[in-house]
């Protein structure tokens, strides 16, 4: 089943009143049990990458990892990037996969905290990703949570959000009404009325962090006023934590393998749980019905070089790999020579974008006008340049025999044959 584009999957929830987890990862157990636990519920999910995380693991080798099993679920799921702190960030995780982003510049004041998301909403738009943004401040209590989330909570202010979304432009918005990141002491008192006021005045889909400890009248009241997504992680590590606690005591001197062997089940069931709370369990197939798939499209240039040695060729062709794969929205960037003596065709680039909103962009951006127009175009009249979409695996396959033939035959005729 492919990903699917982020901003359908809330709006979906956002129009008929149930929200869709956010689960925060930290290692293969837990891309498991989510995927699991979505797919038992038959509910869409987002898996969702934190910033404050990336200590614990490579950001670059996990990324690879969730799409995996995000490509191979059977329910409809999109991969977010959580508390970015910058749009370098933001922009990172867009190029190596992510179809939505989060920016965190809530403890930024006002204005400054419009003008860092308004940048992402921007650079993120281009690439037809969409955003989050964050008014007011959810700060921490204990824990982790304290630790990544310092300082004392600010409430969302509607006034303020209805400006912000304004000025920004972001998808969804997350709110501070009383909720906490991390452990909660007591029972949590959320600012419904607050909450309703905010949904008036901005009227998109809200997003909520610290999901954590609420009850679940608590939940149903939140998707009643405009609340799409949940973000939910501290009750996860803590579950996951307790069941590696207990298998030590069963067995003191256990290897690391046995101690982790009870943590996808306890982290999987109470996602379980969250989802059919939440109002997303069995609304897969009509969320992929009415989301549009979101699959990358590539870009290639199949070409000749006259008046340029080899080895200026492979030195243009490095700084095309530099140059291009830094443009928002290309997830890697390929340079070729035919293996076929005496071919048609002698070179080829292969540039891939997260998705078609990337081409126009991408031909107008002044980096790659710069690279062609002087370092590539001179020297490489004789090509042809082709974008063409990305299949999923297990698609129809008479459309795909008509995509190969459309789209491939230009390629194989033209570089393979003598």
């Amino acid at each position: 089943m492919p990903i699917v584009n982020m901003r359908d999957m809330l709006h979906h929830a956002y129009d008929n009143s149930y929200a869709v987890g956010a689960f925060d990862l930290v290692s293969l157990d837990f891309l498991e049990a989510v995927i699991g636990a979505a797919e038992r519920c038959r509910a869409p999910v987002i898996l969702s990458i934190a910033e404050p995380h990336f200590a614990h693991y490579d950001f670059e080798l996990m990324l690879p990892a969730v799409e995996a099993a995000a490509r191979r679920a059977s329910v409809p799921v999109a991969i977010q990037l959580d508390h970015g702190a910058s749009r370098e960030a933001a922009m990172r995780a867009i190029n190596l996969g992510c179809n939505g982003v989060m920016l965190d510049a809530s403890n930024q004041s006002l204005p400054d905290n419009i003008h860092a998301t308004a940048e992402v909403v921007e650079m993120a738009h281009s690439c037809g990703v969409p955003v989050v943004g964050e008014l007011g401040y959810v700060a921490g209590v204990e824990g982790e949570g304290a630790e990544q989330h310092p300082g004392e909570a600010a409430y969302t202010v509607p006034a303020e959000a209805k400006a912000y979304v304004e000025r920004t432009g972001v998808d969804f918005l997350a709110v501070s009404i009383g909720t906490v990141q991390g452990r909660f002491k007591g029972r949590a008192k959320l600012d419904f009325q607050r909450l309703k006021q905010i949904h008036q005045a901005v009227n998109l889909p809200l997003v909520i962090h610290g999901g954590s400890g609420l009850s679940e009248d608590q939940f149903r009241r939140l998707s009643a006023y405009g609340v799409a997504k949940i973000n939910y992680y501290t009750a996860l590590s803590d579950l996951a934590a307790q069941s590696m606690r207990e298998q030590m005591k069963r067995q003191r001197n256990a290897s690391f393998t046995a101690l982790k062997q009870g943590v996808k089940e306890a982290v999987g069931s109470e996602v379980e749980r969250c989802l059919r709370a939440w109002g997303s369990a069995g609304r897969a197939a009509e969320v992929l019905a009415q989301c549009r798939p979101w699959l990358p499209v590539e870009h290639l240039i199949i070409y000749n070089i006259e008046g340029m040695t080899p080895e200026d060729a492979e030195a243009m062709m490095a700084e095309g790999r530099r140059v291009l794969s830094r443009i928002p929205g290309v997830r890697e960037v390929m340079t070729g020579e035919a293996v076929k003596e005496g071919a048609d065709y002698r070179y080829c680039f292969l540039v891939r974008f997260v998705s078609q909103a990337v081409i126009d962009k991408y031909r107008h951006h002044p980096d790659h006008v710069a690279f062609a127009d002087n370092l590539f175009r001179p020297f490489a009249a004789d090509r042809i340049s082709i974008d063409y979409q990305v299949l999923e695996p297990g698609a129809d396959t008479g459309f795909k025999s008509r995509y190969a033939s459309r789209y491939h035959r230009a390629y194989l005729d033209a570089v393979e044959s003598a």
